[in-house]
């Protein structure tokens, strides 16, 4: 009854059951953590959580993936950090993949590591999934060597395996790796799929490979009978548009039997900065603008662009047209890891309790910098 009214969202009338309830044993506490989890309640979740009398590894899984589920990622860490700590519950499958998940998200390489030696203390060396997280992790933060040591290690490799290679080679421009990966993938007897060519076109357009591109795409679908997606269409405007082919990219865009969705756009208006093509940028922000009219860094790119050729006319126009309309950009966002903690901060944030010594350590090194004629580019904001 209680996992019912949670299937269908109903979480007061769940609540209201199991307060109801004269016993309640793990289980029936874990499946309301879990309500709450699924549900998206992350703050009655914790405040059940440490109502229980007594947890296990599924309780613990529960908050976890609480977390996880709404974007949490450091809360993921912590989390599991005095899960450990409590010397209670040993980490289980679910647990390393969630939180080498976290660490991936967050770009948490050196907690990724330390979540690594855990797997391997708790006999998860030779498990699939947490080879596949652990591959996922070492490629989104970059370092694909430990990433292809973990992949070769793996006495059973499944699709999921393969793409989250290909993908991570790619994606950090070894496309020839990729396309060397994809082969080995076929001469293993693995079948690809639409992910699998989202890596290697991506690969191709990383390596400029035009030809090849195109004829993975036509191979995608008589070959695998695989119909292309807004994404593969994505990979071949940039395998174009990176090789300063704005014209053949702007055809195909037109021509393809998909509508070009933003990310599209936006890739041609990066390219046009490039190769300094004013017409396709000015095409690029008018279709960007049907897109989102109020995201001024669009606006932002054509400016560059401008600016890159010297049109100072255009640039103070489209300026002045930016700031009538309102436009603010809002402060970027970074994460960084330091002493195994994740923090967040923002472009000129005063909101961080440790911001004077930031700020310190940011003008020394601003004048070591400086002092071997490295000058910085705009406004430090710090002097």
């Amino acid at each position: 009854m209680i996992l019912g009214y949670f299937e269908v969202g109903d979480m007061i009338r769940a609540r209201e059951l199991f307060d109801k309830m004269s016993r309640k044993d793990l289980m029936s506490w874990n499946t309301v953590l879990n309500g709450y989890a699924n549900n998206g309640d992350v703050e009655a979740c914790e405040a059940l959580f440490e109502k229980m009398p007594e947890k296990n590894i599924f309780s613990w899984n529960g908050l976890i993936g609480g977390y996880a589920h709404n974007g949490r990622f450091p809360q993921v860490l912590t989390t599991f950090n005095r899960m450990l700590a409590e010397n209670k519950v040993k980490p289980n499958e679910a647990t390393l993949v969630m939180v080498l998940s976290a660490c991936a998200r967050l770009g948490a390489l050196v907690l990724g590591k330390w979540v690594h030696i855990q797997a391997k203390a708790n006999g998860y060396s030779g498990n699939c999934r947490v080879g596949n997280a652990l591959i996922d992790m070492y490629a989104k933060s970059g370092a694909m060597e430990s990433a292809i040591d973990v992949f070769r290690s793996m006495k059973r490799k499944d699709l999921i395996s393969w793409n989250t290679m290909i993908c991570g080679l790619a994606t950090h421009g070894h496309g020839a790796d990729a396309l060397n990966m994809f082969s080995e993938m076929k001469n293993a007897g693995e079948k690809p799929d639409s992910i699998t060519f989202i890596g290697i076109l991506s690969g191709c357009a990383h390596m400029g490979f035009v030809e090849d591109g195109f004829s993975y795409l036509k191979s995608m679908i008589d070959d695998y009978s695989i119909e292309p997606q807004i994404e593969h269409y994505g990979c071949i405007v940039d395998l174009l548009a990176r090789a300063g082919l704005l014209a053949q990219a702007v055809d195909f865009i037109v021509k393809m039997p998909k509508e070009a969705d933003a990310v599209m756009w936006a890739t041609l208006l990066a390219s046009c900065r490039v190769y300094k093509n004013v017409e396709f940028a000015e095409l690029a922000l008018e279709k960007l603008v049907e897109f989102d009219p109020k995201n001024p860094t669009n606006y932002v790119m054509l400016s560059n662009v401008y600016g890159d050729i010297g049109r100072w006319k255009d640039l103070a126009r489209l300026k002045v047209a930016t700031r009538d309309t309102g436009f603010r950009k809002l402060p970027g966002c970074s994460l960084i890891e330091v002493n195994d903690v994740v923090s967040e901060f923002y472009s000129l944030d005063e909101r961080h309790p440790d911001k004077e010594q930031i700020y310190e350590s940011l003008k020394g090194l601003t004048m070591l910098s400086r002092l071997y004629g490295n000058i910085p580019e705009g406004d430090t904001d710090i002097d």
